[in-house]
């Protein structure tokens, strides 16, 4: 595969870019070219996360379900995408600051490191960058081209993605508080709300009707959060009176 690439990209191109990254505790670094095929989805990050007193990050670690594991973030906005990620039943890897890539712009020496890599389902590999439109710079921008020609070079996919839509991300926020196993109740609680929503109904009717509130709705948060059930997630935040129904093709994986 690498010999294919050289000869479809030329050498140059994938000896342009340098990774470097931890390797079973050991640091490296090497041509993009020789390193890309590194599972950078389990590596740790090549950079401590930053706690700045008083200023704009802020940093923390999110438990994704998808990883078992905690995965790290500097910004709200990270965080949030970093929940959409752990969401999203394509995404089966996750790490945050995998590699620093480096590269020389013609002027001077340039690194960047991008806030997370993700393996999908089918195999393919996604470079993810998160900044919000209006919070760019030029240096920036120029960093998020140049990675992108880098994953193009290897054949990863690049995302540079935003801030999303405020009720969509609010209702996934609520919705992650039940994203754990032990949220996901029996199998015969399970089965009867799928039962009840083949119908459309009000999340409070269709909790309801399963059994008490309070040991039904986690579950039921739990379906929505994992897309056996559906609701309106754009068009506003979650009432008791939003209507659920089934998502069909889904199956609860237990």
């Amino acid at each position: 595969m690498a010999d294919a690439l050289s000869s479809a990209l030329g050498d140059e191109v994938l000896e342009a870019f340098e990774l470097d990254f931890f390797d079973g505790g050991s640091r490296r670094r090497m041509p993009l070219g020789l390193g890309w095929r590194t599972r950078f989805e389990v590596v740790e990050p090549v950079r401590p996360f930053r706690w700045d007193k008083g200023g704009q990050s802020f940093a923390g670690w999110y438990f994704s379900v998808t990883t078992r594991d905690h995965v790290g973030y500097e910004s709200w906005l990270e965080r949030d995408r970093l929940i959409l990620l752990d969401r999203d039943p394509q995404v089966t890897g996750i790490a945050s600051q995998p590699f620093w890539l480096h590269w020389h712009d013609g002027t001077r020496k340039r690194r960047h490191a991008p806030d997370y890599f993700v393996r999908l389902a089918d195999g393919r590999s996604r470079v993810v960058d998160v900044r919000a439109e209006d919070d760019m710079d030029e240096e920036t921008s120029e960093a998020f081209a140049a990675t992108k020609r880098a994953c193009q070079a290897v054949g990863w996919e690049f995302d540079w993605v935003g801030r999303p839509a405020l009720a969509f991300m609010t209702n996934i926020r609520w919705l992650a508080r039940y994203r754990r196993a032990r949220c996901r109740g029996s199998e015969a609680m399970v089965d009867r709300l799928v039962e009840v929503f083949r119908e459309p109904k009000s999340i409070w009717e269709g909790a309801e009707l399963v059994g008490d509130r309070l040991q039904v709705l986690p579950v039921l948060f739990h379906l929505l959060w994992s897309g056996v059930l559906g609701t309106d997630l754009v068009g506003g935040l979650m009432q008791t009176d939003s209507l659920v129904w089934v998502e069909e093709g889904q199956r609860w994986a237990g």
